[in-house]
């Protein structure tokens, strides 16, 4: 009688496992994350607030870098015009989201700052009409100050394009390990399962790591898409650095050249 009561219980725990089982694996992966453990789910809700956060940022990011790099390329063309620094001056609220254009304000800022006899309400309100060269001349002091003022404003200009792009590093080093975090959560389950059934039959194991299996996908596909998007905005800051750097040089150029006694 003791073994058919056991024989019994076998059965019956395995007829729930299989209906388990079944039910999770024919409605799919849905199915599969429906029919998970509650830790299961907690990764996947902390994996599923990095993908939402982490592709917000992608697109934001692609769409400020786009409309960036556009009024940079159209900033330099009219600044390598030959057009005076008080006329692009002029037209620089044309160009607000350059970061060329906003390193040019804060060193032309300076620039008519240290020179004598000119002033920026006079330049906007178009009632200096004295040519540059020829007056507020300034010294070599003056420049250094220029230069300074150009590398901070650099530095803020690159801080704000790698702005946010901190998460997305974060979500490509870390989610791997909180999906890994899920698979060993789940293959625990799988052997407790085996002590409880005192069997290692794939009914008993199948449960515990579909939800390993699970944890792990959801942890790569949130981190791959992150460290793509990461690498790549970090290449086009660079690019975009390169023509910063250019032109502040270029522009310490024009002032020793044109205004420097």
């Amino acid at each position: 009688m003791e073994i058919i009561k056991i024989s019994l219980n076998n059965q019956i725990i395995a007829t729930i496992i299989d209906n388990i089982i079944n039910r999770g694996f024919s409605e799919g992966v849905a199915g599969m994350i429906a029919h998970a453990g509650w830790m299961a789910k907690f990764v996947l809700i902390i994996l599923l607030f990095f993908s939402i956060g982490s592709w917000a940022i992608i697109i934001q990011k692609f769409r400020a870098l786009k409309k960036a790099e556009k009024e940079t390329n159209k900033f330099l063309k009219m600044f390598k015009e030959g057009k005076s620094l008080s006329d692009i001056y002029l037209s620089i609220n044309s160009f607000k989201d350059s970061p060329v254009a906003t390193v040019f304000r804060s060193g032309y800022t300076e620039l008519v700052k240290r020179q004598k006899g000119r002033n920026l309400k006079e330049i906007v309100k178009g009632q200096s009409q004295r040519i540059e060269g020829n007056i507020g001349n300034i010294q070599i002091k003056d420049i250094n100050a220029i230069e300074a003022i150009l590398k901070r404003s650099i530095s803020k200009e690159i801080a704000l394009l790698e702005k946010a792009l901190n998460f997305l590093a974060t979500t490509a080093s870390t989610t791997p390990f909180i999906g890994l975090f899920g698979t060993v959560w789940g293959v625990m389950n799988s052997f407790r399962s085996i002590g409880v059934m005192g069997s290692a039959s794939i009914a008993g194991v199948a449960p515990g790591i579909s939800e390993a299996l699970i944890a792990t996908a959801a942890g790569l596909s949130v981190a791959i898409p992150a460290v793509m998007a990461y690498n790549y905005f970090i290449s086009r800051i660079k690019a975009v650095r390169i023509k910063i750097d250019d032109f502040s040089q270029e522009f310490i150029s024009i002032i020793e050249k044109d205004f420097v006694v």
